[in-house]
């Protein structure tokens, strides 16, 4: 975990990856740097979940510096809400099996960026499909046979009415084995109550603190 002391210098060295958009050529992207690779990043400001935040950078600088404890190759791991894409990307690099998941309307621009980023790159082809939170889980991931190590999510809680669905979710789809990996940007209630539901449900470790951009990063699993 990320003390006061190491909270500015952790940031700085997270927030660093991003370079400059691009205002070259017919569209604007901006660049990431994880696994030694650049990674472009197209935003759609008409759509709000296809915009990137802070969290997700957060949890791609999280998986790519632990690899010795958090191995994800030949994981089987699903991202929800992935928006643009980027913890999809940086997971696949890293040897993942995974399946990434967002509202219709957010799709296109999440394979865009997805197939741009992972081709000729990963072992495992990246599955983008549409996950709607708390609905058809029975019918789309059978418990039986889509078993996840990790279920990823970054800045999943914000100012929306389906925290009860997202609960739903996680709770479908994590098994005995699965580990939750979510970062957590902090606004304002309901969406700070979240936490202390999501702790009756599940045992939480936190293994960031930056105050400084407002996120916590837990480590979860079933009770």
């Amino acid at each position: 975990m990320a003390g006061a002391a190491g909270d500015a210098e952790l940031a700085k060295a997270i927030m660093s990856r991003r370079s400059l958009p691009s205002a070259i050529g017919p569209e604007t992207w901006e660049g990431y740097m994880f696994s030694d690779l650049e990674i472009r990043i197209k935003e759609s400001l008409d759509v709000y979940g296809a915009v990137l935040w802070p969290s997700a950078m957060v949890l791609c600088h999280f998986l790519e510096t632990n690899r010795d404890e958090y191995n994800l190759t030949d994981k089987n791991v699903i991202e929800l809400g992935a928006g643009t894409g980027l913890v999809t990307i940086v997971s696949s690099l890293l040897g993942a099996k995974v399946t990434s998941t967002d509202l219709p309307d957010v799709l296109g621009n999440l394979q865009y960026n997805v197939k741009r980023n992972t081709a000729g790159r990963c072992k495992y082809i990246p599955l983008v499909t549409e996950l709607t939170w708390g609905q058809h889980l029975d019918q789309r991931f059978p418990r039986a046979t889509h078993c996840f190590d990790y279920i990823l999510a970054a800045d999943v809680v914000y100012s929306h009415d389906y925290l009860a669905e997202l609960m739903d979710t996680f709770s479908h789809l994590c098994q005995e084995n699965t580990q939750i990996l979510w970062a957590m940007r902090f606004r304002l209630d309901p969406e700070n109550s979240f936490v202390g539901r999501f702790q009756q449900h599940f045992c939480v470790e936190e293994l960031y603190d930056l105050p400084s951009l407002n996120i916590k990063l837990y480590r979860a699993w079933k009770k």
